[in-house]
């Protein structure tokens, strides 16, 4: 009887492997409990056997059995597998409605646990007191219930796990960019806010220097008038002491024409000379410009005696009208705009920082940072002279009325004066303390004067080869300088923000100009003269009338720095050599700016030529440009 019931045992753990029931262990005894009716387990009470003689009854299995003679295992194997495809192909071909998984009992639970662990001996005591509690009615099986579905309860855990983690990285990102947000608006805010305050604080700032500007300005009206009122009476004093001295020219001459021609022994020829008394005299009164010899003779009285420098050059006093003046009145052709880009001459290494037209010739000269100027045949660009007898960087150049001479200023604090036939330095002029921004040659040609950064100007005697004078006045560095043509006086733009006028005999200043809020870097004449042009470092550029002192427009081309200005020859249009690369031309008749882009970066300096039809450029690229 055992032997059967482990060839059934056997037979069950086949039938369980092929179905997918579930897997016994081959050392189980006991058979295992299977799911949906496939087999059931019967409810036995079984005592020991040394207690008394039980017989065990055979339970027959209604649902599978083995026909007799045919108990070969491989056999019944391959009949299972045949039911089950013929089941599986049945399940195929008919849509079955699902049937609900009944949750496993916690008895089934644990005996398919102990066989699945091989613990026969445990599972043997576990069904002996288990249904002996049953069957004595100790424990009731409503009552233990069933074993949940921890498998399907972790993966719905799992999934609603994952989803959570889903939502909490997405909400972490929000969260993020959100932070990024709240952060971004705090600085801004912050920013805003202190911007707001500093605005405020400046406002106010502003306010109060108004208020004590106004006041200031207040408190020099008085002072202002009576300036004017001075001012007024002065020139009238020196339109009579100019009259005066005209009408005392004019006698002296006329005396000194009489005693050339009179013989020794006509004294009827010779006009009657009356002697002025010694009280009639002092009586008299007495004009400004002789107060000015009264305190020039007393002042010699204490200077040593020195030798007369003969060679020193005199200023001139009877000068020759400007010539442009007549030349612009018969200029009626009209003002030219339209230039274009018509060539580019690369002659320097380092930037280009000034171009001069010679007076009669198509020549130009163009000095540079790399310490050399060339002078450059028009129209080919052809070099035809080289000068590089300069230790430091080119700041100006000028040439000689004649055009047989040029003058070089320069970083190494020295004017240097060239012969243009020969092509070699001829003099050199040492004084200023540091770098020369500029230099221009007096009409006559026999002086030169220079700016320098040390805020001084001098002024240069060629034939005695010293200086004649040093122009104090300006609190910082002299920029330009240049001479009114056909006369005596110099024109300085400084960095101090004011034009002067100098007088170049006295060395005195006779008027200064403000109204520019930034350094001046370039100031020139009109032609005719009778308007100058200045530019400052923030591009913007202001015309004065030189009559009148006064200004008349100022035109804000910034804010890139205006380095050069200069005039056509007819004086209607001004160029200006702008810090971004841009060349304006100003129209003086109509106000119209024009721009002419060619540059790639800054614009140095820029000149007309003599007929206005071309118009050349420097730039710091180291080339010259050609507009026409």
């Amino acid at each position: 009887m055992a032997a059967q019931q482990g060839k059934n045992s056997s037979a069950l753990r086949v039938l369980e492997e092929a179905l997918g029931v579930g897997l016994t262990d081959a050392k189980d005894t006991a058979s295992a409990v299977a799911a949906e009716g496939a087999y059931y387990l019967e409810q036995v009470t079984i005592t020991e056997a040394s207690e008394d003689d039980y017989e065990y009854e055979e339970i027959p299995d209604d649902n599978f059995s083995i026909p007799e003679g045919e108990e070969d295992l491989a056999k019944a194997i391959q009949m299972v597998q045949e039911q089950a495809t013929d089941t599986q192909i049945l399940e195929e071909k008919t849509d079955l409605p699902s049937k609900r998984v009944a949750p496993e009992v916690i008895e089934d639970f644990l005996c398919n646990f102990l066989m699945r662990m091989g613990m026969t001996r445990t599972l043997d005591c576990f069904q002996s007191e288990w249904y002996e509690f049953i069957q004595k009615g100790i424990t009731d099986v409503r009552d233990v219930g069933n074993v949940p579905d921890v498998y399907t309860q972790n993966m719905l855990l799992e999934t609603e796990n994952k989803n959570l983690k889903k939502d909490l990285k997405h909400y972490k990102q929000a969260a993020d960019k959100a932070r990024e947000g709240l952060l971004k608006t705090q600085k801004e805010r912050d920013f805003h806010r202190m911007h707001h305050k500093r605005t405020v604080q400046e406002k106010n700032k502003l306010i109060n220097d108004l208020k004590g500007l106004k006041l200031h300005y207040a408190s020099y009206e008085p002072t202002i008038r009576v300036l004017h009122e001075k001012h007024h009476t002065l020139l009238k004093q020196k339109m009579l002491t100019s009259l005066q001295r005209d009408r005392a020219v004019k006698q002296m001459s006329r005396v000194q024409a009489t005693l050339m021609y009179a013989e020794p022994g006509c004294s009827n020829s010779v006009p009657e000379i009356r002697a002025i008394p010694s009280h009639e005299k002092e009586n008299a009164p007495e004009g400004p410009a002789q107060n000015d010899l009264h305190e020039i003779r007393e002042q010699d009285k204490y200077k040593p005696k020195m030798k007369n420098k003969t060679k020193d050059s005199k200023f001139p006093t009877d000068m020759q009208p400007n010539p442009n003046l007549y030349f612009c009145k018969e200029n009626n052709h009209p003002a030219k705009f339209d230039y274009k880009l018509n060539n580019i001459f690369r002659l320097h290494s380092l930037p280009v920082s000034c171009i001069a037209i010679h007076p009669r010739k198509d020549i130009l000269v163009s000095c540079g940072e790399d310490h050399v100027w060339k002078l450059v045949g028009l129209p080919k660009g052809h070099v035809l002279l080289t000068g590089c007898s300069h230790t430091d960087w080119l700041s100006h150049c000028c040439f000689h009325p004649s055009g047989n001479k040029l003058a070089t200023a320069s970083g190494d604090t020295t004017v240097k004066l060239w012969d243009l036939s020969k092509g070699n330095c001829i003099l050199t002029f040492e004084g200023h303390g540091h770098a020369v921004w500029s230099c221009t040659w007096h009409t006559c040609g026999d002086f030169v004067a220079s700016s320098s950064l040390d805020t001084t100007s001098k002024i240069w005697d060629v034939n005695s080869e010293r200086c004649r004078c040093t122009l104090y006045g300006h609190t910082d560095s002299v920029n330009s300088i240049e001479f009114f043509p056909y006369s005596n006086t110099l024109l300085t733009g400084s960095a101090d923000k004011s034009l002067s006028l100098w007088d170049a005999r006295t060395g005195k200043c006779e008027q200064t100009l403000y109204g520019h809020m930034h350094s001046i870097n370039d100031a020139t004449f009109a032609p005719r003269g009778h308007i100058i042009a200045s530019c400052d470092s923030c591009g913007v550029t202001k015309l004065w009338d030189f009559r009148k002192l006064l200004p008349i427009v100022s035109i804000d081309t910034g804010p890139s720095p205006g380095n050069e200005v200069n005039f056509d020859s007819s004086g209607r249009v001004l160029a200006q050599a702008s810090g971004n690369g841009v060349i304006h031309l100003l129209n003086l008749k109509s106000g119209q700016i024009h721009k002419l882009m060619g540059h790639e970066n800054e614009a140095h300096t820029v000149i007309f030529s003599h007929d206005g039809e071309s118009l050349f450029s420097g730039g710091s690229d180291g080339t010259v440009r050609k507009w026409s």
